[in-house]
């Protein structure tokens, strides 16, 4: 089907023109990121936002903690932002995790992990983790339900949600009991290699994000080309995906990465972990992230896995 109309006109913005120049332009890009996030009257309301730094074994990592209406104990998802590594931030996801509030009554903790170019990998994974590790230690504080723990994300942060997992597996981390994968970064990607996945060749230019500018986004986060083929970068490469929690995967039908992530729910899957795939048709990449009706159903979906 044709890109839904209310994103018609995003494809149009200096935003998405600024992508094809990533390397050049992530600062600008980062400005104008956060300078489009909705006004304070349009956001939908919760009981309590609470800012906060925490002192972890990474240093210090800001949050920000949205409580639902009611009272706790609360089952919690730790969301980590998109924004191929480089950009995003508290800010340009508090619509995001305000909606996932609203609609599935989970305590939403939101972590601004440290980004690239300034900090590569792998600082932004174990930020993630610290954070999680911290929630799970603070779990009475803060009303957590520990046995409803789950990580999620959206694009590089879905890749951080997938890592995170790996992590509290093979680390004998926090339980948690699911993964919120929205159109995911899976695997390492540049068009010096062979890709796979025709979804980078498909939908390489014209919907917002382009296959040029992952291939940015990698150059600017992995300084150490071994790196690549680290699982902890690239969920794809873990030598096992068994003992995982199961997993939500959202994918747009315009989106470079479409194709990751939907490989990835199926070796989920080969590897015995129970998960839902999730394809939007008309959509691009970032859609989840937006105001109007076209963020609605992937919130349906997202609040249905985490409440099931």
């Amino acid at each position: 089907m044709p890109v839904h109309p209310e994103l018609q006109a995003l494809l149009q913005t200096p935003f998405a023109d600024m992508l094809f120049n990533l390397r050049e332009s992530y600062p600008q890009v980062r400005a104008m990121e956060t300078a489009m996030k909705p006004a304070e009257a349009d956001l939908p309301p919760v009981q309590a936002v609470e800012n906060r730094v925490v002192t972890t074994a990474q240093g210090e990592i800001p949050l920000r903690i949205y409580t639902p209406v009611g009272s706790g104990p609360w089952p919690l998802l730790m969301y980590f932002h998109g924004g191929g590594f480089v950009m995003g931030s508290l800010e340009t996801h508090d619509l995001t995790c305000r909606n996932v509030v609203r609609a599935s009554g989970f305590k939403v903790i939101s972590v601004d992990y440290r980004l690239a170019p300034e900090h590569v990998f792998p600082a932004a994974p174990e930020d993630c983790y610290a954070a999680t590790q911290w929630a799970v230690e603070n779990a009475k504080e803060l009303q957590i339900d520990l046995q409803r723990v789950a990580v999620g994300g959206d694009s590089a942060g879905g890749n951080l949600a997938a890592v995170v997992a790996l992590m509290a597996r093979d680390r004998g981390g926090p339980k948690l009991f699911k993964q919120v994968l929205v159109y995911p970064v899976i695997d390492y990607f540049s068009h010096a290699q062979a890709t796979p996945y025709a979804s980078y060749r498909d939908n390489a230019e014209g919907y917002m994000l382009t296959s040029q500018a992952m291939e940015d986004f990698w150059s600017l986060y992995i300084a150490d080309e071994r790196d690549r083929a680290n699982p902890y970068a690239s969920p794809i490469r873990a030598s096992s995906l068994s003992d995982l929690p199961p997993a939500l995967v959202i994918s747009a039908e315009y989106d470079p990465l479409r194709d990751e992530g939907e490989h990835y729910a199926e070796c989920l899957k080969a590897a015995g972990v129970p998960v839902t795939l999730k394809r939007f048709d008309g959509m691009i990449h970032g859609f989840w992230g937006l105001m109007g009706s076209v963020v609605k159903g992937g919130t349906e979906a997202v609040a249905s896995f985490l409440m099931a």
